[in-house]
């Protein structure tokens, strides 16, 4: 039997770039904690600097440690890294007591009280920060910015305004003369573990339609159009597994059951990944309760657990967080884990995910609760967090709702910006156009 050739959708080739920004080099766990905002914090001075001699040009700079020398009522600019003091957010003490059943510890989905207390440090000291002309929940530990005010003869210093590093500029202009870049499909939170009938059946509505198997025409040309698709972590598991306090020993030690079930999901990933693959580009990312490390920035998953999908050339394992080119265009993203940190310490629940991930564009930093409260590696000399290209999207995966907007920056730079909802609840995920870069939700209810 003849196939009509017009009737043959070719898939779009894939031009990909991984910058390995976040794979891992040879760690000690020997370091403190302090390097990596040290590091931190000499890395973004300087743009500070500049960004307030521009804002504030008739005040001086100086360091925490000039400050005692100062007028107390002399207006002045200091930088440093916030640190903001709460009574309940997550402690070492605690979580031991909670193991040996001293005190039943609640856990918290929100970290700010009213008794919160601000801090500015640099390498050496700390100033308390007060007044009524800035918002303690807008924003988190570790985050590096300039402060103008003044010393009180208590020691606190009155803040009258703050500035950030603001977002880092393009330092490349994309290539017009491409006039088809394709699209990419951005999904997170598939949860195999814990699929039930329903949602297998949208896993397999989601592979036929990207291997082409289903649609008239016009869909699997739209289809063929997907470069690649980008799966943003919780692949294999998307909750905490959960204990109960009366076998919690017994159940703790991860006994062969347990094993079984997590190797049982990652088959059936690999499974589901395997024919996609042979026809489609997958980037696949590891999320907070996949099988990789723990610590930001997470590794990619070993290829022993995938064994299928690792051995075509189309699959790619990256980072957590993890940042690259795609037809020219750079994407970057998380899995979820910082942007959900930053909402449990600001206690804003009013806010939405979307803005809190601008806002790390504009602290420049793509975790800046970690290592406080987002477990990462003790970098002594950089920080790998800090985002030193600006993207051309920026995502968030495992969040409870699809929402995006289009970011204008000094009015040259444009940012797509997208919440990724949990497939394993939503049964959706979002189709992003590489040349004007609209976005558009695809269910599989």
């Amino acid at each position: 039997m003849e196939v009509d050739s017009a009737s043959v959708c070719s898939r779009k080739s894939f031009k990909f770039e991984d910058f390995k920004k976040f794979e891992n080099s040879p760690r000690h766990f020997t370091h403190q904690y302090s390097g990596i905002y040290n590091a931190r914090l000499q890395a973004l001075r300087n743009r500070l600097v500049e960004n307030a001699k521009i804002k504030w040009a008739d005040s001086k700079v100086i360091t925490l440690s000039e400050l005692s020398e100062r007028d107390e009522s002399s207006t002045c600019i200091i930088i440093g890294t916030l640190y903001k003091h709460q009574e309940l957010k997550p402690s070492i003490l605690q979580e031991f007591s909670k193991e040996l059943q001293l005190v039943a510890q609640p856990s918290r989905t929100n970290y700010a009280s009213f008794k919160d207390i601000l801090y500015l440090e640099d390498e050496t000291l700390r100033v308390k920060l007060i007044g009524n002309d800035i918002n303690i929940q807008d924003v988190v530990t570790g985050i590096v910015c300039a402060v103008l005010g003044h010393e009180l003869e208590n020691g606190a210093f009155a803040v009258v305004d703050w500035c950030f590093p603001g977002c880092c500029p393009k330092l490349s202009i994309l290539d017009q003369s491409m006039k088809d870049r394709g699209k990419i499909l951005i999904i997170s939170g598939l949860d195999l573990a814990n699929a039930c009938n329903s949602q297998l059946l949208s896993l397999n509505l989601l592979s036929e339609w990207i291997t082409g198997m289903i649609g008239c025409e016009e869909i699997q040309k739209e289809v063929s159009s997907i470069v690649c698709i980008i799966i943003a972590g919780n692949s294999v598991r998307g909750s905490v597994e959960t204990y109960d306090r009366k076998n919690y020993f017994k159940t703790k030690a991860h006994d062969e059951v347990i094993f079984q079930e997590a190797a049982n999901a990652a088959h059936k990933l690999d499974n589901f990944l395997n024919p996609i693959a042979q026809c489609c580009p997958i980037i696949l990312m590891p999320g907070e309760f996949d099988p990789t490390c723990h610590v930001l920035p997470q590794q990619a998953f070993h290829p022993c657990i995938l064994p299928q999908c690792s051995r075509f050339k189309s699959f790619h394992g990256v980072t957590n967080p993890w940042i690259g080119s795609i037809e020219s265009r750079i994407v970057a993203g998380s899995s979820g884990q910082p942007i959900m940190d930053i909402m449990k310490v600001a206690g804003l629940a009013e806010v939405s995910p979307l803005t809190w991930l601008e806002r790390t564009l504009f602290w420049q930093h793509y975790a800046p609760t970690a290592p406080d409260t987002v477990p990462a590696y003790p970098y002594s000399e950089t920080d790998p967090f800090i985002i030193t290209e600006c993207p051309d999207i920026y995502f968030v995966g495992n969040m409870d709702k699809y929402n995006t907007k289009l970011l204008t920056v000094n009015e040259e730079q444009t940012i797509r910006l997208i919440s990724i909802p949990k497939f394993s609840e939503t049964q959706t995920g979002v189709l992003v156009d590489l040349q004007d870069l609209r976005t558009s939700p695809v269910s599989f209810s």
